[in-house]
């Protein structure tokens, strides 16, 4: 089985329904009347006993809504696991259960679902194969939409300013009062409310946790509880430090990161998150499909010296990553932390920067690229 999470109207139910296979939806009366008839009923439907050269895909939405559902899915696999391919997936409440404790464990591969990047929009077959692609130039209106609308599908098409402000008031709007109210298990939940609204304005910034719990009044083991929670919603994701090796590195705070740049006023930010998403998103897709082990940190020292990202691959430096929206001064940090970790590659990119055709991992020694390039090589 495969089953499919991400961030609340990301496209997961579009996607899957695009296999062409088989579609339930526990919200839908009559298929929620299949599914509580048991599994014979859904094989009944699906002609599981009828053979065919490529099993069918049978889809499964929202079914974490049902109260048994693992042990729903944990029978139904194992009786029907050679006639057909199951696939997984609902809102992002469905990772708040996942998390939870495994039966299932040993049946599915999970995959993490991202907003449009830079390298979607240019996806071609011959892409899917290589782990880091040849650059290529996005057409300037679809980089523009992705800078002003972010990846989300409906704003990104839409392309429209009043429509996005909309989309993502609503979003966050919906997320608050459902997601975080329902499946939480958090009592004082405007607490956790007011945590949220404070996130939502602080992307790109390092999390003090008793600062944090200070200004919302709970401890910070509280607060430090609340994030993981907003990270398991999908609202935003940390990037931990990495100290190995780094004479007087910061060790604890994390830096916080939204999973939608579009509502960020500062242009600093904007661009950080930007790369942010769209490194993290190369960093699961690589993980999920079992190109290797990677992640995503940060280097800070006492010092003050910083580098913005480092991707670990076999959780070894690999890739240092900068981020300016327009200075093209080369960072000096870049070569410090390239020395002290032996990353293979240390590049600054440049958001304001027009597209060249070149390979930015041609390069071993810390350079300056233009951010529609370096992007275009990743997923």
């Amino acid at each position: 089985m495969a089953i499919f999470t991400g961030p609340r109207q990301v496209g997961k139910t579009t996607l899957c329904r695009q296999s062409g296979g088989y579609y339930f939806n526990w919200d839908n009366l009559e298929d929620r009347q299949r599914i509580l008839e048991g599994h014979q009923a859904i094989a009944e439907k699906c002609e599981l006993d009828r053979p065919r050269a490529q099993p069918p895909i049978i889809v499964f939405d929202e079914l974490h809504k049902y109260g048994k559902w693992k042990d729903y899915l944990k029978g139904f696999f194992d009786t029907y696991e050679s006639q057909c391919r199951i696939i997984i997936t609902g809102s992002t409440k469905l990772d708040f259960f996942r998390r939870g404790g495994d039966s299932l464990m040993g049946r599915y591969f999970p995959y993490r679902l991202h907003p449009f990047s830079v390298g979607e929009l240019l996806s071609a077959p011959e892409r899917e194969s290589r782990l880091i692609a040849a650059p290529s130039r996005l057409e300037g209106v679809l980089w523009n939409n992705l800078l002003r609308h972010g990846g989300f599908p409906e704003p990104f098409l839409q392309a429209d300013l009043a429509f996005t402000r909309r989309w993502r008031d609503l979003r966050n709007q919906q997320f608050i009062r459902e997601d975080l109210r329902d499946y939480s298990r958090v009592n004082e939940i405007q607490l956790l409310e007011t945590l949220a609204a404070i996130l939502m304005k602080r992307s790109g910034e390092q999390i003090v946790y008793a600062n944090l719990a200070r200004q919302i009044q709970v401890t910070p083991q509280t607060a430090k509880a609340w994030i993981d929670i907003l990270v398991a919603g999908y609202l935003g994701f940390l990037v931990r430090p990495y100290y190995k090796n780094i004479n007087k590195a910061l060790r604890k705070e994390p830096k916080w990161f939204l999973r939608d740049w579009s509502g960020l006023e500062d242009a600093g930010s904007q661009a950080e998150t930007l790369v942010a998403c769209h490194l993290l998103k190369a960093v699961e897709f690589w993980t999920d499909t079992g190109a290797g082990n990677f992640e995503l940190r940060y280097l800070r020292d006492k010092q003050k010296r910083e580098v913005d990202f480092l991707v670990l691959r076999e959780a070894r430096p690999w890739l240092l990553i900068e981020v300016k929206q327009a200075d093209t001064r080369l960072s000096p940090n870049l070569a410090y932390f390239q020395k002290a970790t032996n990353a293979e590659h240390a590049l600054q990119v440049v958001i304001d920067l027009d597209y060249e055709a070149i390979d930015c991992f041609d390069y071993k020694r810390p350079v300056v690229v233009p951010a529609q390039t370096f992007l275009s090589q990743l997923v």
